[in-house]
């Protein structure tokens, strides 16, 4: 007996709104969480090579917990691509001038390095505090 394989279009996705709070919650396992949700993993119908995925909305980002020591010794790295332009922050500093890019980094870090990627963080929406203008689209999705 021949089985066959179902095989997801593009054109038959459904992408749903999740709304998470990173309020006093360990940021690796936000992230985990929210790169699950970005790829579309927790779906019957996940394929690899398709983005699938569902939009994150993240609020308290400004409120993630770390454990350990390293508020003051996790460091982020940028560079400018010229001599002398690499630029250091510890995670204290970037919480106190943009909380967001906190969550951002860490999920970006966690999906898959593909051509996907771009899209799928295009569909991540963080904000530092409680406040987001995405609450027609949760309601939406929480009424049906």
């Amino acid at each position: 007996m021949r089985q066959i394989t179902y095989m997801h279009k593009s054109a038959a996705i459904e992408r749903q709104w999740h709304l998470v709070d990173a309020a006093d919650r360990i940021l690796g396992q936000v992230a985990t969480e929210i790169a699950v949700k970005l790829i579309g993993k927790g779906k019957k119908e996940y394929t690899p090579h398709l983005d699938i995925g569902d939009y994150v909305v993240v609020i308290n980002a400004a409120k993630v917990a770390v454990t350990g020591r390293k508020e003051l010794d996790k460091t982020y790295f940028t560079h400018s691509g010229i001599p002398g332009g690499l630029r250091k922050r510890s995670l204290s500093e970037l919480r106190s001038q943009d909380p967001t890019k906190i969550i951002i980094h860490a999920v970006n870090n966690m999906l898959p390095k593909n051509k996907l990627r771009a899209d799928r963080l295009k569909r991540l929406k963080v904000y530092a505090d409680d406040q987001h203008s995405h609450a027609a689209q949760l309601q939406e999705i929480t009424k049906g």
